[in-house]
């Protein structure tokens, strides 16, 4: 029997073992994770709030110099971030529920300190803009001890089979914006109205907690200049093929 016991435990130690060499199992075991959290645990928010998520720089996370986080793991790790920002916002069940889906069109980093193994970090996320096509996020590498930003990142989350207008217009829609509220707590009322003014976004507050979009944020300049040349390279690789 103690064999038997024995020939099973080899088995699944094996099956476990070729599960991380097929898979990335961490990662997905992590992704799971923050769905839940920000379905189950983590209260809900306003599309144009900002959300924040922790992380740390752990020793899988170093390049090969065992000196600071390997930068893809930027991008890797906004991946958890993205995740708890569509949760908690609603805005990947807008985007299914008209029928359409999301995916990365397009990344830019700009790295400014490293961070050092086992250092933690704070990934904050916010929408800055949207057109018809695609929704425009911004992410940033917090420390908390200093508030010091490491790394700045700007991604194009492109929605497909709908318009991003639509999407974007029911999230703000004040029946969306009174639930919303009413699931709020009152520190996450003060962040709105920072995310409102910051976004330079005029809504009205009304005393039966409805919210009254008037305006989209601004094009800010340095968007516009990416998006130009998104669009030349676009045309440059069409040109090409």
């Amino acid at each position: 029997m103690a064999v038997e016991y024995g020939w099973w435990l080899v088995y699944c130690l094996t099956g476990v073992l070729l599960l991380y060499c097929l898979f990335e199992l961490h990662y997905f075991l992590r992704m799971c994770l923050c769905v839940f959290l920000a379905r189950f645990v983590k209260r809900k928010c306003h599309i144009l709030e900002t959300t924040s998520v922790s992380g740390i720089c752990l020793t899988n996370d170093i390049d090969t110099l065992l000196y600071h986080m390997n930068n893809a793991r930027y991008l890797r790790e906004l991946d958890f971030a993205r995740v708890d920002f569509y949760e908690r916002t609603n805005l990947y069940r807008t985007i299914v529920g008209k029928g359409g889906s999301v995916f990365q069109g397009a990344a830019t980093v700009r790295y400014r300190r490293f961070i050092r193994p086992f250092c933690t970090f704070r990934i904050t996320s916010k929408i800055i803009y949207w057109d018809d096509q695609s929704v425009y996020m911004e992410h940033r590498f917090i420390r908390p001890s200093d508030q010091f930003i490491h790394c700045i990142a700007i991604c194009r989350q492109r929605i497909v089979d709908c318009s991003a207008e639509d999407v974007m217009n029911e999230l703000l829609s004040p029946k969306t914006a009174q639930l919303q509220a009413s699931r709020n707590t009152l520190s996450s009322t003060v962040s709105l109205d920072h995310a409102i003014a910051s976004t330079n976004v005029d809504q009205d507050m009304a005393e039966n907690g409805q919210v009254r979009t008037k305006v989209k944020p601004d094009l800010p300049p340095e968007i516009l200049k990416w998006i130009e040349y998104n669009d030349i390279s676009s045309k440059n690789l069409r040109q090409n093929s």
